[in-house]
């Protein structure tokens, strides 16, 4: 049994919801034996007055003469209850004015503050003003003083020309297994040659390692991504995946789409492959790209997302870059393969023409 009511009195509510008979009559026998005799005892004051105890009252009352408990209470040893006698109803509150009440009471506490101060509304703005009056002063003579020593010359910030180097590495797969929370996704432990203390790396089996999510989950076998070299992009900032944080994104490549067609995400999907040579944290650049990767690409930048378009296989199977499709770089053209600092090309198994990402 649970019983609820309104507080002031005015009207009864009971909710009643049903329970094991040995619950009902371990209720039943709590009230029978603790609080009866105490409330029967209570004075008006203490059943209905201003720190009264109502609610327990009718309780009392409910559970005496309820049948649901077969108590069988004899009309004189019940709690005798006068439903019209409420000594305290608690006033309504109007939102509104007590809204304004507390205003005024902040109000009036900052005119106090000031007062105590000793300063007027119109001595605070003159302050103020002065102050605003320094600052300026103050920054003019710093611009004066940096143009003077510049010699007046102006000179032009270079801008740095954008290029798609990610920078992709050589990762060692060291174990993969499904996401717990998504079924789309493994997630994996890859050696990127991360130096020990690297932020986001873990040591596993003596190797640092970072951890790794990919949409590859009933697109390639999960046996296939256990202990296998893969080629990763590791600047990306890292994300959280369903509660998992990966930091870095294996690359992988599938059928590129044709105009208005949507990608279903089904495949076929085919990963790409660094040379057999290749040393886990390698450097990976596309020829005549072989820039100064930043650290961490910010993504408001939309670095990936503008250069990857570019990203394909040839009829050869070799990853490749080709400028002609990128219109960030609008006037320039080339396809240049994917390959290791050490020597070799990064390849697929069978997909030519595809998208890679």
């Amino acid at each position: 049994m649970h019983a609820t009511g309104d507080r002031r009195g005015n009207r009864k509510r009971v909710k009643v919801f049903a329970r094991s008979r040995a619950q009902d009559h371990s209720l039943a026998s709590l009230c029978h034996i603790f609080p009866r005799p105490l409330v029967k005892a209570w004075t008006p004051e203490q059943r209905t007055g201003e720190k009264g105890r109502p609610n327990i009252v009718r309780l009392v009352d409910f559970v005496q003469n309820s049948p649901l408990f077969g108590l069988n209470v004899a009309d004189a040893d019940k709690v005798q209850v006068d439903a019209d006698e409420i000594l305290y109803v608690k006033p309504p509150v109007d939102a509104k004015a007590e809204k304004e009440r507390l205003k005024k009471e902040k109000a009036a506490a900052a005119a106090a503050a000031a007062a105590a101060e000793g300063k007027t509304l119109v001595d605070r703005t003159k302050e103020a003003a002065g102050t605003v009056v320094e600052k300026a002063a103050d920054v003019k003579d710093k611009v004066v003083e940096a143009v003077a020593g510049e010699g007046q010359k102006k000179q032009k910030k270079e801008k740095k020309e954008r290029t798609p180097d990610s920078p992709p590495r050589p990762g060692a797969g060291r174990l993969a297994i499904k996401h717990p929370e998504a079924d789309s996704l493994y997630v994996s432990t890859i050696a990127m040659g991360d130096a020990p203390g690297t932020p986001d790396t873990t040591e596993v089996d003596g190797q640092v390692c970072r951890t790794v999510c990919s949409g590859l989950n009933g697109l390639i076998p999960l046996e296939e991504m256990q202990g296998r070299k893969v080629v990763v992009v590791c600047n990306l900032k890292p994300v959280k995946m369903r509660g998992i944080k990966s930091s870095a994104m294996v690359l992988a490549a599938s059928p590129r789409l044709k105009e208005g067609e949507a990608d279903d995400h089904k495949g076929p999907v085919e990963l790409v492959n660094p040379p057999t040579n290749a040393k886990a944290g390698e450097r990976v650049y596309f020829e005549g790209w072989q820039g100064e990767p930043e650290k961490v690409l910010n993504p408001k930048k939309k670095v990936w997302e503008t250069f990857q378009p570019g990203f394909t296989t040839t009829d050869a199977l070799e990853v490749a870059f080709d400028a002609g499709v990128v219109e960030a770089l609008e006037g320039k053209s080339g396809l240049g393969k994917l390959v290791v600092a050490s020597g070799g090309i990064c390849t697929v198994a069978s997909l030519t023409g595809a998208q890679v990402r």
